[in-house]
Formats: C-alpha cells, sequence, structure tokens
C-alpha cells in the first residue's frame, strides 16, 4: 500500500516501547523535563524576587552581570570541561542543576513582578510576613500567566535537549528519548536494522515485519506528542504573560 493504509495498527509503538533501552530513554526523559523544569522554574522566580527588592546590595549590578550571560557564550569546551570539573559527568544531576536559574527566565519573572502593587508587600510585612512567606503567599498566587509561560519553556528545553547526553552522559542508563532519536537520524542503517530484528523477534509470532521507516516515524511521533498536547492547555497563560512583559518591556 503506497497511499491508503489497508487497517489501523498500533503494533509498531507496542514495539518500540518493547524495546528495553526506548522504554528506559523515555522514562529518562520524563524525569529531566518533570524535575528539570520545577528546579528551573522555583530558582529563576525566586532570584527574580531577591532582585527585585531595593533593600539588595548592588542589585542592579547583579541584574546585569545576570544578563550579560545571554548575549555572550564561553563555548562547548569551556562548558564541557566547567561541567566536567564540577562532578556532573556521567550523573543524572547533569540534566538538571546547570539549567537550575536561566537568565531569560528571570529578566521575564522580575518583569512581572514590577506589575504588582508594591502596596500588598508591604501590608503583608507590617503583619509580620517575612520575604519568604510574602514571596509564597502573595507573590506566586498573582503570577500564574508569567509562571505557566516558564513553565512552557523550560518543559520544552528540556524535553528536547539531548547535546548534555551526547558529550556528557556516555551511559545507556542516562541515555533520553531525544538521544535515541538522533541516532536513529544519523546512524539509520546500522541502528535500525539492529531494532528491527529486534522487533522481528519479538513479534515472530504474529509473522509481522515492522521497517526501519516505521521504527523512526513513531519514535519522532512519540518525540513530540507531549509537547503537543501540553501548548493547549497552557495556552491562554502564555499568551498573557508574554502580552505583559511585551508592554512592561
Amino acid at each position: 500500500m503506497f497511499l491508503i493504509p489497508y487497517a489501523l495498527s498500533l503494533e509498531t509503538y507496542l514495539g518500540v516501547f518493547s524495546i528495553n533501552f526506548i522504554s528506559r530513554a523515555m522514562i529518562v526523559s520524563v524525569a529531566r523535563t518533570l524535575i528539570g523544569t520545577a528546579i528551573t522554574v522555583s530558582c529563576s522566580a525566586l532570584l527574580a524576587y531577591v532582585l527585585n527588592q531595593r533593600e539588595l546590595p548592588r542589585r542592579k549590578l547583579l541584574y546585569r552581570l545576570l544578563v550579560i550571560t545571554m548575549y555572550f557564550n564561553a563555548g562547548l569546551i569551556p562548558w564541557y570541561m566547567t561541567l566536567r570539573m564540577l562532578g556532573l559527568r556521567d550523573t543524572f544531576w547533569l540534566y538538571i542543576l546547570p539549567g537550575a536559574v536561566s537568565a531569560f527566565f528571570v529578566v521575564l519573572n522580575k518583569t512581572y513582578f514590577q506589575s504588582i502593587p508594591p502596596s500588598l508587600e508591604e501590608s503583608a510585612k507590617i503583619d509580620g510576613a517575612g520575604w519568604f512567606r510574602v514571596f509564597t503567599g502573595i507573590i506566586v498566587p498573582l503570577s500564574k500567566p508569567i509562571l505557566m509561560t516558564t513553565v512552557i519553556f523550560g518543559a520544552v528545553n528540556q524535553w528536547n535537549s539531548w547535546a548534555d547526553n551526547y558529550f556528557l552522559a556516555p551511559s545507556r542508563s542516562l541515555r533520553t528519548l531525544q538521544l535515541v532519536l538522533y541516532d536513529y537520524l544519523m546512524e539509520s542503517a546500522r541502528m535500525s536494522q539492529l531494532s528491527t530484528d529486534a522487533l522481528y523477534n519479538l513479534m515472530e509470532t504474529r509473522r509481522l515485519v515492522i521497517t526501519p521507516e516505521s521504527i523512526k516515524a513513531a519514535i519522532t511521533v512519540i518525540v513530540t506528542t507531549p509537547i503537543i498536547l501540553l501548548y493547549p492547555f497552557l495556552q491562554k497563560h502564555l499568551a498573557k504573560g508574554l502580552m505583559i512583559g511585551a508592554i512592561k518591556g
């Protein structure tokens, strides 16, 4: 059949998930996305709130030094050497700690926090609330649009990342789904044949032959589907958060 499928079949997806290293890569990708996004959003929002406090010494200088990192990059080799010297090579924390704070997210959050009336913070401090209580009890509930915006950006960045896995995590137990897809696309002739043989052995009782092209297509769909499903639920918060940031800018 060249155009119209003979019948609907999910055998390729079932076969893909039956391969051990693909199932493990899926778990690693989901774990790094959930944990990494939560830490990045929390740390970036907290730093933005601290930089917004007038009592902080040299806050403008610290903010400018942070923004500079958005324009200048040390390069691949210093990045590799730094993470290796920090002991993050071939560990799961390699996916989490380097991106704990994002300068772009700090700028978005700080801009949004400036739109919140200072009187709300002052009234809470008069009642005896500390700065952390003000942040969690007042700032965070009022900043839902911008926080959801950073959640979307952070989740997409974590889910699509593969370079850190490629250069610094050679262990098969830390492989992400994106690196698996990269290997299939770049080395399709070798890896697809291996996977096709594995799938044929798993399903030889059904006499079903799954082609390398169907495997690559199935993995591509699996990689893109979670992000596609995320946008409809957070789209309104994304538009509102970016609009407010644009107006303030």
